[in-house]
């Protein structure tokens, strides 16, 4: 399917497919579970929902940067192909 129909139909979603490639990933988030496990047994229930809940709002700005990230990306991509073209049509 092209590209276009994907997004449309809702098929491309990058952030649900990308893996980062660096070798140390898998790594860190075998350190965050196990710290998460360690953090668990040292805090009461009560504490260490409060440190989940704290945990998620970091995420949903992870999450609100990383689509801002993305956008701007699209958008140099664009303007470059854009220039390209444009550069192409005066010679």
């Amino acid at each position: 399917m092209p590209i276009l129909e994907s997004l449309y139909y809702g098929n491309l979603i990058p952030h649900e497919t990308a893996v980062p490639q660096d070798p140390k990933y898998r790594q860190l988030g075998r350190q965050i579970s196990e710290s998460m496990e360690v953090w668990k047994r040292k805090l009461s229930d009560e504490d260490f929902k409060e440190l989940e809940a704290l945990l998620d709002l970091y995420q949903q700005i992870q999450g609100m940067e990383l689509a801002a990230s993305f956008s701007q990306g699209f958008r140099i991509g664009a303007a470059m192909v854009f220039e390209v073209y444009a550069e192409r049509m005066d010679t």
